[in-house]
């Protein structure tokens, strides 16, 4: 028996992940994409202190993710992403 964080994380090859991505309808990929991107650039603004601009920026980004999640989780519920990286 084997426990997650016994796992060792194995390189996908490029072929097989054209085959996954294939089966996977094109809004929720593009939704995944956006996701990522928001959840990156949400992560660049962090502190106790930001301008004005930077909060902006960072609400801005935050709604993107949010809109991103919400077009994954009607596909699956694991799918939502986290500023972070962690699912």
């Amino acid at each position: 028996m084997t426990t997650a964080h016994l796992l060792v994380p194995v390189p996908i090859p490029d072929r097989v992940a054209a085959l996954i991505g294939a089966c996977i309808p094109p809004h929720i990929l593009q939704a995944e994409f956006e996701a990522d991107c928001a959840a990156r650039e949400a992560l660049r603004f962090r502190g106790p202190r930001l301008c004005a601009e930077d909060q902006a920026d960072r609400e801005q980004a935050l709604s993107e993710l949010a809109r991103a999640n919400k077009v994954l989780a009607a596909h699956h519920p694991a799918l939502p992403v986290r500023p972070g990286g962690v699912r």
